[in-house]
């Protein structure tokens, strides 16, 4: 599988393949530190001036790899798979060589930061149901309005909370075909790929 770049990331990394491994090393320290740490100011100012460009092109640089590492990482690209997806940007080998072992070194504890950095979603726990039929009212003696009143327990990060919910049958209906279906879809081949790449 190769990590297909857009346009935009393409141009963010353009400045590296201008400059000697020494720099390319130096801004995948600053990915790294990016990753785990946030974004440094002071240190993409001070890489500015030392090579002569603005802050801007530092900063997509670092971007731009940071980018690129998360992404193979995610997605745990083979070493061949990241050779080959990161020879289309135009590095010369001996960088490649660079990007590649840095990759290497550091996939495992950037998949762990990206693991934790995941939003943590609301889990079912139960669900109560009621069902309600109005017959009739004042002005309309001969009327059917059934209801049906749902009490949604979920639990996230320990907490449990509930959400009251009302729709018709026809509503409900049209729903439990549109879940039913999207757990189909997660029994068919495509998404079992789908899953296993992302654990």
């Amino acid at each position: 599988m190769l990590l297909v770049l857009s346009d935009e990331h393409r141009e963010h990394l353009k400045f590296l393949t201008q400059v000697d491994s020494k720099v390319v090393n130096e801004f995948c320290k600053l990915s790294l530190d990016f990753i785990q740490r946030g974004v440094n100011r002071k240190v993409y100012q001070s890489a500015a001036q030392k090579l002569g460009v603005d802050v801007d092109t530092i900063q997509h640089g670092v971007e731009g790899l940071m980018y690129l590492l998360t992404e193979c990482s995610k997605l745990m690209l083979s070493e061949l798979d990241f050779h080959d997806s990161i020879m289309t940007l135009g590095f010369s080998e001996e960088i490649n060589k660079v990007l590649l072992q840095i990759y290497l070194d550091n996939r495992k504890e950037v998949r762990n930061i990206v693991s934790q950095l995941t939003i943590g979603l609301p889990n079912y726990h139960n669900l109560e149901w009621r069902f309600d039929i109005q017959l009739a009212s004042r002005s309309l003696h001969r009327q059917t309005e059934p209801q049906v009143l749902l009490k949604l327990h979920t639990i996230q990060n320990g907490e449990s909370k509930y959400q009251l919910m009302q729709t018709d049958p026809v509503n409900l209906l049209h729903l439990t075909r549109t879940l039913e279906a999207a757990l189909n879809e997660v029994k068919s081949q495509h998404c079992r790929r789908i899953m296993r790449n992302i654990k």
